[in-house]
């Protein structure tokens, strides 16, 4: 299995991000947002989807997230400002970008500010904005009872969050994949169980603990963002956008992606039945890659 380069990077404001590379030197560059809470390590099954397609994969953990600079007070639009640095220090004219789950609103993000560098996005799973659809969706309905204790607390203030996270985060500093689904018991169907006892798990159990090894502060500044005004608006995005969402999700139920795919103009929703938060992902990666690259060249 083809491993991650892993550097730092210094920022011009004199943070660094834990910057994560793979794949050919002269391939297309595929951005990858992670999820939440993970780092810019990829799974193995993504990953080689991507190297299997030429891409130059470039990840990196966001702002408080394994040795990355923590940001707080970050927005969700703030991730553009990062991305356009990374991209400029890489040498990287344009590329396509994906966002996994927490990883979703950050490639839109893209979409929304840096429409001069990215050609297309895929929303895997992504959580739609909770301020900006309150009177069209029931945000946390159909969530696992976990991300409602969790989303409840941010929606109390960074306090309560930080109290809630400061007791699951010394269990994901350890979690090993004979753990995970314990762990996670409210959050996973059926579907995606089947994947946690396969090399999957070991790279999720190995992206939770990357994600918190300095603390809790990218985990506790996403799920603050999450909630806040995300700070761009959904219907400028003129790039293409593809939705991918699964009907049995517990950590990001299946009507975000619909209400997302609604709100982008022109997005290409992707709704599939029987698929969970992993499933829709892990089962037809080559799909999602193949349609973004596609839409890379609309």
């Amino acid at each position: 299995m083809t491993a991650m380069d892993r550097t730092t990077l210094r920022l011009a404001d004199g943070r660094v991000l834990d910057l994560r590379t793979a794949g050919p030197a002269g391939g297309d560059v595929l951005v990858f947002c992670h999820g939440t809470p993970q780092s810019g390590g990829l799974d193995g099954v993504t990953l080689q989807a991507a190297i299997d397609r030429g891409l130059r994969v470039v990840a990196w953990s966001r702002p408080g997230y394994s040795t990355s600079s923590a940001q707080p007070g970050r927005t969700v639009a703030s991730f553009a400002d990062d991305a356009r640095e990374v991209l400029d220090q890489l040498g990287v004219a344009t590329c396509i970008a994906a966002g996994w789950s927490g990883g979703g609103p950050h490639v839109l993000s893209l979409a929304a500010g840096l429409p001069d560098r990215v050609r297309g996005v895929a929303v895997l799973a992504g959580v739609a904005p909770y301020a900006e659809s309150q009177g069209s969706l029931d945000w946390m309905a159909g969530m696992g009872e976990d991300n409602i204790l969790e989303f409840g607390a941010a929606m109390a203030g960074e306090q309560p969050l930080r109290e809630f996270l400061g007791e699951v985060g010394p269990v994901m500093a350890t979690i090993e994949r004979d753990d995970v689904v314990e762990a996670m018991a409210t959050l996973l169907p059926d579907e995606d169980r089947a994947w946690i006892s396969g090399d999957f798990g070991v790279d999720l159990a190995r992206g939770f603990r990357e994600a918190v090894e300095v603390g809790i502060e990218g985990w506790v500044d996403d799920d603050l963002a999450f909630v806040a005004p995300w700070g761009f608006e959904l219907g400028l995005i003129e790039v293409p956008v593809a939705v991918w969402q699964g009907s049995e999700d517990l950590m990001v139920p299946a009507a975000h992606g619909p209400w997302l795919a609604s709100h982008v103009a022109g997005a290409r929703a992707h709704l599939i039945d029987r698929e969970g938060h992993l499933s829709v992902v892990l089962g037809r990666v080559g799909e999602i890659l193949d349609d973004l690259v596609s839409l890379g060249r609309a």
